[in-house]
């Protein structure tokens, strides 16, 4: 087989890979909802939050405060981007304020300062304060959730295997291994892992 075909086979290869990968994000059973697309356009729906009244909706982000009274709990979330598996992107500034309505005890301890992503009917919007400065929050109730915390994780680069470049290098050259001058097939050096911060559920 050809050096050019070897090449030709190996990017394909990682190109397959890839895509793959990038095949196995998927939106967590809690915040799928029930239609094929909920509305995640934060912006369009602050803007004019009556028109979405009824529709389904998915916003993440970081929650800022929990509030409870006798009949529900109020999770008061900064909205992020979401990813295409609905994570909070990290490192994304907030969008602006929601008021997501559980008729089900939400513990403070177990969401505040935490990223979380939730999913249910928009209900319109209320006047509200963010410290001294009035603000209007979208307000939805909460038909599912999805708590989130951050990882670190040790994330390895594809290796080459030896398409090496122009050069005196060692490659396999007939049947025994030995240095040539050219493009040919070896071991290249390994790249280096790096450490990168990643958004898991939270169990």
């Amino acid at each position: 087989m050809s050096r050019r075909k070897i090449r030709a086979i190996a990017a394909a290869s990682v190109v397959g890979l890839m895509g793959l990968l990038a095949g196995c994000v998927s939106v967590p059973e809690s915040v799928r909802g029930t239609s094929a697309t909920p509305q995640q356009n934060f912006v369009a729906v602050h803007n004019a939050p009556d028109l979405y009244v009824g529709q389904e909706a998915r916003f993440g982000g970081m929650v800022v405060n929990v509030t409870n009274k006798k009949t529900a709990s109020y999770l008061e979330i900064a909205v992020m981007p979401l990813d295409e598996g609905a994570r909070p992107i990290l490192g994304q500034a907030a969008q602006g304020r929601i008021l997501a309505k559980s008729v089900n005890f939400l513990d403070p301890v177990n969401f505040n300062h935490q990223l979380v992503t939730v999913v249910g009917p928009l209900t319109g919007s209320v006047a509200g304060k963010i410290g001294q400065t009035p603000y209007t929050f979208v307000t939805m109730d909460i038909g599912g959730y999805q708590r989130w915390q951050v990882d670190q994780q040790v994330i390895m680069p594809p290796q080459p295997l030896g398409l090496t470049p122009w050069g005196y290098d060692p490659y396999w050259r007939g049947p025994y291994w030995g240095p040539g001058f050219g493009p040919g097939w070896g071991w290249s050096a390994p790249m280096p892992a790096r450490i990168e911060s990643v958004v898991v559920p939270q169990g």
